[in-house]
């Protein structure tokens, strides 16, 4: 065996187990700050329960945050950002590990999408509506599909936009393809982190979700990726295939747009000009450089 391989095996191990030992030990200031946050989207008009979609906006849109993500910080920028433009915004926590706050979409993903289901239906009895809209990052856009093609979501969405979804698993930029050298620490992901290992591209889930096609009747899909993505690689594994969908890469819309995979989500008012024109398609605008200024 190489020198390096005996080095690097019990300290990618160990490294690991160091990461997901951390999390427990999250300070209480930490789940502080995050309550705090949960208690302030009311007063934004966010996750309002007394909100009633309009008739230009007549489906509530459900955000599903990504891996380590929550309901507050992924979506800052975009729930004000659809708030402002009439629609009912809700977001919701999946994923959670006993012990482990504020960082979460990090159980498997069959659970999650069981979670989603469940919270769709909480949304879609409060406001009244038939179907709600999807929009979804990274891990949040694909785990949904789980629940459109398993869990009779179908019925009750009318749309999914994925920003940087996971959709058909990611290398990490080749990384993954090390995990046959390092015997322990794909059980440990399994283990300690289900849904990273979800991702991994030939995970049995993703094998599972994308078997006889990549969508379901009835539901409109996009997918909006960045060529700068360093989390999900290739960045064309993003895209979907099948009817009803529409693949979008921002750069084609807007040449200088450098956001990669956290940015995309976070505060790209370009991709968000584009969700905006996802969920309600009849009135879309064209999507340029200047869109950061709308």
């Amino acid at each position: 065996m190489l020198p390096w391989r005996r080095v690097l095996r019990p300290l990618a191990a160990l490294l690991l187990t160091a990461a997901v030992a951390v999390f427990p030990a999250a300070t209480a200031a930490t789940a502080t700050a995050a309550t705090a946050a949960a208690d302030a989207r009311p007063a934004a008009g966010w996750n309002d329960y007394t909100c009633k979609p309009s008739a230009a906006h007549p489906r509530p849109v459900v955000l599903v945050h990504g891996t380590f993500g929550n309901s507050v910080d992924n979506w800052l920028g975009l729930a004000p950002y659809l708030k402002n433009r009439g629609y009912c915004v809700f977001s919701l926590d999946y994923g959670q590990l006993p012990g482990v706050p504020f960082f979460h979409g990090l159980g498997p993903v069959e659970k999650s999408a069981e979670q989603l289901d469940a919270y769709v239906d909480r949304v879609l009895a409060a406001t009244g509506a038939a179907e709600a809209d999807l929009v979804g990052h990274s891990q949040g856009g694909m785990m949904p599909r789980y629940y459109l093609k398993f869990l009779g979501g179908a019925a009750e969405v009318n749309a999914l936009v994925g920003i940087a979804p996971s959709n058909h698993g990611t290398t990490l930029a080749g990384l993954t393809n090390l995990l046959p050298y390092f015997p322990g620490v794909e059980d440990l992901l399994n283990e300690h982190t289900p849904a990273l290992a979800d991702q991994v591209v030939g995970s049995d889930v993703l094998t599972k979700l994308n078997a006889g096609g990549d969508t379901v009747p009835g539901v409109r899909y996009t997918v909006l990726a960045t060529k700068y993505d360093e989390v999900v690689t290739p960045y064309r594994s993003q895209y979907l295939s099948g009817p009803g969908v529409r693949n979008v890469r921002l750069q084609d819309l807007c040449p200088l747009d450098l956001s990669e995979h956290l940015a995309i989500g976070l505060f790209d008012r370009i991709a968000f000009h584009e969700v905006a024109n996802a969920l309600d398609p009849a009135r879309a605008t064209p999507t340029t450089c200047a869109s950061v200024l709308g």
